[in-house]
């Protein structure tokens, strides 16, 4: 990913705009043939050269343009005849997302693969389930999994779009007018570069293109900082259900040799931050003075870089994180017995309801005994359950047992899983 962003990729890109467009210049028979024979000549730039030059002229993609003549003397005056430079840079920007895209793109099919047979293999690996931070009703660890899964399949999909939204080029001069080349020029070299034409071009590609991108990498950002949180959450000591892999010969803490730390998923966390952060500075890039200002230019050398670096390297981090999380399903069910049966309440409920009591005196009387639970660490549900007459008027003591039992495997698991393969199949 960081060879692709280097001056050298990104004046081998240029290269490959000029070349295209000589050779369409050729093609619509403006140019002559040897030109451009000269001209593909060229397979690499004196980086070097064209920063020295900058330095002269201060200006870029003109410093790039004179060593590029002197390197290709038989192109003569041809090389960059009727552009103007952001048709060069925009194009070749174009160009180095698509390729960068790609990299994300494999970056996350990987941690779903990863994911994926987590997933799996956790599949009645039950759990608690919370909300609020509290525990609510039991889960499976492989069902929690197979929602990370799903919301990986929709980055993968606004992703890809945005990346072939941003895939986008033009050569229609200072203005958007084609004042210096015809738009049958722009049609042949984005034809040839396989980049698609932006219609609404200014002497810029326009900017919503590099906000919708950067904003699905920020969203992604977003997934895997989800993941990294709730690592975080389950590895607390109170918790322990999981824990990020811990080397033989790694340290947790200089002063504390007991220290254990979800250092990769605070990483996670942290480093989403500024990949958002890059998403909102790339929405004010979209507002430019009227045919083009240079307000973006400055902002994207840091925030398009830096973005796909970041993402590259936190899919990384959170593949190696789910691929070797040590995963606890004892404490896990631990957990839920440490709930004292109180996680079964709404299956209780229900079972009340089922056997014809008015659904609010049901939950009154789960609730009481729920509250007498809460107050005191010998008790269970459903032995308090089976001191309500009222209860087990309707539920005998087995009823309540089975009801309130912690290894109990939610029923909704079986549909999760099938519908996770059925998506598997499809992608």
């Amino acid at each position: 990913m960081a060879a692709l962003f280097t001056d050298e990729a990104r004046m081998h890109a240029w290269l490959r705009v000029e070349q295209a467009a000589l050779d369409a210049l050729v093609e619509e028979e403006i140019a002559p043939a040897a030109a451009a024979d000269a001209l593909r000549e060229v397979t690499s730039i004196d980086v070097d050269a064209v920063r020295a030059r900058e330095a002269e002229i201060h200006h870029d993609l003109a410093a790039f343009v004179d060593v590029l003549a002197a390197a290709a003397p038989g192109a003569a005056g041809w090389v960059h005849y009727g552009l103007t430079s952001s048709d060069v840079v925009d194009t070749a920007l174009a160009l180095q997302l698509q390729r960068a895209g790609a990299l994300v793109l494999v970056g996350i099919d990987d941690l779903m693969e990863v994911v994926l047979r987590r997933a799996r293999e956790h599949r009645g690996t039950v759990m608690l389930g919370r909300t609020h931070g509290m525990p609510a009703e039991t889960i499976t660890f492989g069902a929690k999994l197979a929602g990370w899964w799903h919301q990986l399949g929709r980055d993968y999909e606004r992703v890809c779009d945005s990346i072939q939204g941003a895939a986008a080029g033009k050569l229609s001069g200072a203005v958007g007018m084609y004042s210096g080349v015809g738009p049958e020029v722009e049609r042949r070299v984005l034809d040839a570069l396989d980049l698609e034409r932006d219609p609404s071009a200014t002497q810029v590609v326009q900017r919503d293109r590099h906000a919708a991108l950067l904003g699905s990498l920020a969203i992604l950002a977003a997934t895997l900082e989800r993941i990294g949180l709730e690592v975080r959450h389950l590895q607390r000591a109170e918790v322990g259900e999981a824990a990020e892999p811990f080397r033989a010969t790694q340290k947790g803490s200089s002063a504390m040799p007991h220290k254990r730390n979800p250092i990769v998923a605070e990483q996670l966390c942290g480093l989403a931050r500024v990949v958002r952060g890059n998403a909102g500075v790339a929405l004010e890039d979209i507002a430019l003075w009227h045919e083009r200002d240079i307000s973006h230019s400055s902002v994207e050398r840091v925030i398009l870089a830096d973005s796909f670096l970041l993402a590259d390297y936190l899919l990384a981090k959170a593949t190696w994180l789910v691929d070797g999380l040590v995963v606890d399903a004892d404490r896990m069910l631990a957990n839920v017995a440490a709930t004292q049966g109180t996680v079964a309440s709404q299956r209780v409920l229900l079972a009340l309801v089922d056997a014809g009591l008015v659904r609010d005196d049901a939950y009154r009387a789960v609730q009481a005994a729920a509250t007498r639970v809460h107050h005191d660490p010998a008790a269970d549900l459903a032995a308090e359950l089976g001191t309500d007459p009222v209860v087990t008027a309707a539920l005998d003591a087995d009823r309540l047992a089975a009801i309130c039992d912690p290894t109990f495997v939610p029923p909704g698991v079986d549909a999760i899983f099938a519908e996770l393969d059925e998506a598997v199949g499809r992608d």
